[in-house]
């Protein structure tokens, strides 16, 4: 299965198609086992590949946002886009105004308001030099992957990747939540993003779940996670 190639889907799959988004320093690879989990369950899927995210970060988070709203648009068919962590902020810009999302699913992820940006969310001051890169921290497995198996988390270890400070800074001037139907997925054993904090970013989607895992439940559960979109998904069809 390629990583970021919209999956062939014979007649029997549903024609609701998940656009997925990582988060920093993460590729569209990330995602692999949950896509083929969401194939068996029906979904095609593709993963987008932000700009600002290595190996040859460059741009800013209307570049993230527009990478976005090209795969979006590619498929035609109705679409969820579902966002991981700071995904959220160019998924939130990317996904106004296009005809065919149908919803809008937030995984442990920020979810801005017109004028905010992840920096503006955590009350940090805009930094004076914005075109460097963010640090990963020291110890991305306990932070990212503390309950995902060994061997998985060694390789997700592995594969991350240069994430540029710009968009972090750069601030949404379209919030698709507040017209698109939307779903926050809270982790509630996440050592990246505080529950408390995710609670409260929740508070703006007109859903609410949640799910036992750390921050990557795509790679600790991605069968669990991928039968909740799916539940998310035919829920909205009811």
């Amino acid at each position: 299965m390629g990583t970021s190639e919209l999956l062939s889907r014979p007649e029997e799959l549903s024609m609701t198609t998940f656009v997925l988004v990582p988060g920093a320093w993460h590729l569209p690879s990330t995602f692999d086992l949950l896509r083929g989990e969401l194939d068996a369950v029906g979904h095609a899927s593709l993963a987008v590949k932000l700009p600002t995210t290595g190996p040859d970060p460059h741009g800013g988070l209307r570049d993230d946002a527009a990478a976005i709203r090209t795969a979006i648009t590619a498929v035609g068919d109705p679409v969820v886009v579902m966002a991981h962590s700071y995904g959220g902020i160019p998924a939130t810009e990317a996904a106004a105004g296009l005809p065919n999302v149908r919803h809008l699913i937030y995984l442990a992820a920020y979810v801005p308001d017109v004028n905010e940006s992840m920096f503006t969310i955590h009350g940090i001051p805009d930094p004076d030099d914005t075109d460097g890169l963010f640090p990963i921290g020291g110890d991305p497995r306990a932070q990212l992957y503390a309950d995902v198996p060994a061997a998985v988390a060694d390789q997700a270890v592995s594969r991350l990747v240069d994430q540029r400070v710009q968009p972090w800074v750069d601030r949404v001037t379209e919030a698709a939540w507040q017209t698109v139907a939307s779903t926050y997925i809270l982790t509630e054993q996440d050592a990246s993003l505080p529950v408390d904090l995710q609670s409260r970013m929740a508070a703006r989607t007109r859903d609410v779940r949640r799910i036992a895992t750390g921050h990557s439940p795509f790679l600790s559960r991605p069968a669990e996670l991928a039968a909740l979109l799916d539940a998310i998904d035919r829920e909205k069809d009811a």
